[in-house]
């Protein structure tokens, strides 16, 4: 198949495109490099510099699907600068679709997030729970979301939104374990932790992350439909920044920034249930652990 990736020189995109390359798969990444690195791209994928926020109909024609991954993904940021998830999550989302309607490209997997939900009071929380985000990052993502199901209604396109959990692992520029790291780095006695480190979350290596979304593309039937893609365990800040400390050999002391919340929008208590995407035969197979020890690995040699 013909299938393209935006965002595909990006941290999950470009996981996503070497998997799709082994596959056997024609594969086009289409990134702007804001965040991306060129190479990154699977040297047997063809690149494209583009922005999704222009119309891309034509460099869209005759691919049989879509991998929609390009995004702001920073919370943290998504509040400062409010108008940058609109303008690129949100905009430049309706903008590819309306590329994929041109260009009668009517497979499309759709990125999403766990932060569509907010704050939850069913732990793990199902696809089905009611979704109040609490940052502007996750209201993009969630009226995204909302723009696939109506092109898939309106169109007769087949949708699928995957609403991921924290990944993390090579080639990720940005993320709790990336900035423990870095601190650590510039000063391997003492840390600062957003919040009271008592935030729990789950979080999912990538490669995981990337046969939730391969699986989905495949044994999906709904016209359109919803998964949640995540670890069944959460893992609290603290326990992190004691492990990421251990595979430096570094014992820190901490220091909190002293609030719930390490940032405006962020969700303190975060579970998804996977019972879905599991159903489809989907597992979690690599351990948290195994995956922070390859992370920090790659960060200490890249």
């Amino acid at each position: 198949m013909k299938v393209a990736v935006t965002g595909g020189a990006g941290f999950i995109g470009s996981h996503l495109v070497d998997s799709l390359v082994m596959d056997g798969h024609e594969v086009y990444v289409i990134d702007n490099l804001a965040t991306g690195r060129e190479e990154n791209v699977n040297k047997k994928a063809i690149f494209m510099k583009r922005d999704i926020r222009h119309d891309l109909s034509n460099e869209l024609e005759g691919m049989d699907a879509l991998f929609h991954l390009a995004a702001d993904p920073d919370v943290r940021t998504s509040a400062q600068d409010p108008q940058k998830s609109l303008d690129v999550n949100v905009l430049g989302t309706f903008s590819l679709l309306e590329s994929c309607r041109k260009a009668n490209l009517m497979r499309v997997v759709l990125a999403s997030t766990s932060t569509v939900y907010g704050e939850t009071d069913v732990i793990p929380t199902p696809e089905t729970h009611p979704c109040k985000p609490i940052s502007n990052y996750g209201a993009s993502k969630l009226a995204c979301e909302a723009y696939l199901s109506s092109y898939c209604s309106t169109y007769g396109m087949k949708g699928t939104a995957l609403r991921f959990a924290n990944i993390f692992g090579e080639r990720s520029a940005h993320g709790i374990m990336f900035d423990f790291y870095h601190k650590l780095m510039h000063d391997g006695k003492r840390m600062e932790i957003l919040g009271d480190g008592k935030q729990d979350k789950s979080y999912l290596y990538v490669s995981d992350c990337v046969s939730a979304m391969m699986i989905a593309w495949k044994k999906q039937d709904a016209q359109y439909d919803v998964f949640n893609v995540g670890s069944n365990k959460t893992v609290q800040v603290n326990e992190i920044a004691r492990l990421v400390s251990r595979e430096l050999n570094l014992s820190p002391e901490f220091h909190y920034t002293g609030t719930p919340r390490g940032w405006a929008g962020d969700v303190k208590l975060m579970l998804l249930d996977n019972s879905k995407i599991e159903k489809l035969g989907w597992a979690q197979k690599v351990s948290f652990v195994e995956g922070v020890r390859n992370y920090v690995k790659w960060l200490s040699i890249s």
